[in-house]
């Protein structure tokens, strides 16, 4: 690495960046899933919808998304005036890679009779072949509102639509796309940690698999399992989350023991997103310094892909992302 992209050391390099943030009029975003030292720099932490929404609420020219691709798209969806940074463009999801747009489409077309319920963890492609965005706080709210007799496909998640589907004993064609992080867990393992902690209750999200939702005391979003966190009685909770939450938790519950649920090998290393972590300090000071890797999206595609988010936030009625952001101190 040359000397003039190489980013200062230490101590240096935090008092840079926080330079550049004001210098650029940026402000930073991080996703629960981050590591915590980008946690504790960045203005926002949250659920990647409500972190959008709440970068457009700002004057803020840039806006630098330490999250995952599909995040920072929906910054640019939301604030299409504001430059919108990813420090790794190489950050993905693997929901969003199980469901290529054009067989989404063919898939679409081959039902047309069904309407789609698509989580937003998926590309801005696939947003605007879709009718209403979920995010995990908000689909059980949405879903209510559909009428029984409507068919509908929901993608890319089988879990998360399978739990719905479960729930509200809804028949919908799921699209067979999984998150690898919650995929992880191993139902052995998470039954040997409960017998180590008997009484501690289990938070699930829902995009992990049924064996594991089984065991869950509350099944919800990233900003849902924080919320449980701060009002469940006992002192030890296990979580069946990406374990990066869990500074979160720490941070505002000292006196309270948060254990992350194991992988098949009895520990949680293999449930740490490798697309999140490919965000580091390093390249945010340098997507800052250089405004790149940016994100830029056609207008006719941000416009289709904005319908289906607004049709979301319109049926939500403000119950998206409530509790979700956590201001920096």
């Amino acid at each position: 690495m040359s000397a003039e992209t190489k980013p200062p050391a230490g101590a240096d390099l935090l008092a840079e960046i926080d330079r550049l943030r004001k210098e650029r009029n940026a402000v930073i975003l991080a996703h629960y899933y981050q590591k915590p030292e980008i946690q504790d720099l960045a203005d926002f932490v949250g659920d990647s919808l409500e972190l959008s929404r709440k970068a457009a609420a700002t004057d803020a020219e840039v806006i630098a998304f330490c999250g995952v691709k599909f995040m920072a798209d929906t910054a640019k969806i939301l604030s299409p005036e504001k430059i919108v940074v990813l420090p790794d463009l190489d950050a993905g999801c693997s929901l969003e890679d199980s469901c290529p747009p054009e067989k989404f489409k063919a898939f679409r077309e081959a039902h047309p009779d069904h309407i789609a319920l698509t989580y937003i963890n998926c590309s801005t492609e696939v947003k605007a072949l879709s009718d209403i965005i979920v995010t995990s706080s908000s689909a059980e709210s949405i879903l209510a509102q559909i009428p029984p007799e409507q068919k509908i496909i929901f993608g890319p998640d089988r879990h998360l639509g399978g739990y719905l589907s479960r729930k509200f004993d809804r028949e919908m064609l799921l699209w067979p796309g999984v998150c690898i992080v919650h995929e992880a867990f191993s139902e052995t393992e998470l039954m040997k940690l409960k017998a180590q902690h008997p009484g501690a209750p289990v938070a699930a999200h829902p995009e992990c698999p049924p064996a594991i939702i089984d065991h869950a005391d509350y099944v919800g979003s990233t900003s849902g399992i924080l919320s449980f966190a701060k009002t469940f009685p006992g002192d030890t909770l296990i979580v069946a989350t990406e374990p990066h939450i869990i500074h979160q938790m720490q941070k505002e519950l000292p006196n309270k023991t948060f254990i992350g649920a194991p992988g098949a090998d009895g520990n949680c290393n293999c449930n740490i997103c490798p697309y999140m972590a490919l965000n580091t300090l390093e390249k945010l000071y340098l997507a800052l310094r250089d405004l790149q890797p940016r994100i830029e999206i056609e207008e006719g595609l941000r416009l289709a892909a904005k319908k289906s988010l607004d049709a979301m936030l319109t049926m939500a009625s403000g119950t998206v992302g409530k509790g979700d952001l956590g201001a920096r101190s």
